[in-house]
């Protein structure tokens, strides 16, 4: 006769090799359900019905709503930019170059990389519990009983938003960078104000604008399928929307950092190889 006590019941044991092998099969299919949801939102805007009206609501949300933050950030960016730099600088008496490298950081790198981690900080945390909170209620099941598709009318309207918001918010914080970066050049190294704008604008070449403006495209839709992924995905009630939440602007802040490095890499090879 089996024994059904469980003191001689011998627990299951796991191996290293075993939970590896788990850990990467679910990572495996995250990375496989997340590619299709991010297919499915770019192919519903070649058919309709088309959200328009979710759109420019999201686009107030991210664009208008994240306005504020980036901008106070890019000021004070430029600002430290050109107290960091104007130190060196001043040891070869070459404080003018300061307006140069202000400005090719700027539109390279820092104005794409930090805007795109506030937004994703701002938004694709919001997209994660508000989506996520559609899911724990029902609301998501209740949209597929009713014959709508939960990607189109939820996904693609906050990708395509975030898409056409960035770049204009990495602009506007290059710009408030540049500013920044003046006014410091200004009252602390005394450099002339025509000398400062005319080096900054004339350093930046067709290359430049292209990588600053570039980075942001692929910085949106990556923060705005993240987000929408994780809330789309909740398991366990509220608590399971607070982790989604911490799972969206991490995963998407690492994304984005990622794909900095291999777009740096391509676009300087199109810079030295194209234009």
């Amino acid at each position: 006769m089996a024994t059904t006590d469980p003191k001689l019941i011998e627990p299951a044991t796991i191996t290293v090799r075993e939970a590896l092998t788990d850990g990467a099969k679910r990572w495996v299919l995250h990375l496989q359900d997340y590619s299709i949801l991010s297919a499915r939102s770019v192919s519903n805007l070649f058919s309709p019905p088309f959200y328009v009206t979710d759109v420019l609501e999201q686009m107030d949300i991210i664009g208008v709503g994240s306005l504020p933050i980036v901008l106070l950030t890019g000021f004070f960016i430029g600002a430290v930019m050109v107290l960091q730099t104007a130190a060196q600088f001043e040891r070869f008496g070459q404080t003018a170059l300061t307006a140069d490298i202000v400005s090719l950081a700027l539109v390279r790198e820092l104005g794409p990389s930090i805007t795109g981690l506030l937004v994703t900080g701002r938004n694709a945390s919001g997209m994660a519990s508000e989506l996520g909170s559609m899911v724990v209620t029902e609301q998501v099941d209740a949209m597929r009983a009713m014959g709508t598709d939960p990607i189109r009318k939820l996904v693609t309207p906050r990708m395509v938003a975030t898409v056409l918001m960035l770049p204009l918010l990495t602009a506007m914080a290059d710009f408030l960078g540049l500013i920044g970066g003046y006014l410091v050049a200004l009252f602390t190294l005394r450099l002339d104000s025509v000398l400062y704008w005319t080096r900054a604008i004339d350093i930046l070449d067709f290359s430049d604008l292209m990588q600053g403006l570039t980075k942001p495209l692929v910085y949106g839709f990556i923060l705005a399928t993240v987000g929408c992924y994780q809330g789309l995905t909740v398991k366990g009630g509220t608590q399971g929307v607070g982790r989604a939440t911490t799972h969206a602007v991490v995963t998407a802040s690492v994304f984005i950092l990622i794909t900095d490095f291999f777009l740096t890499k391509l676009m300087l090879y199109l810079a030295g190889h194209v234009f």
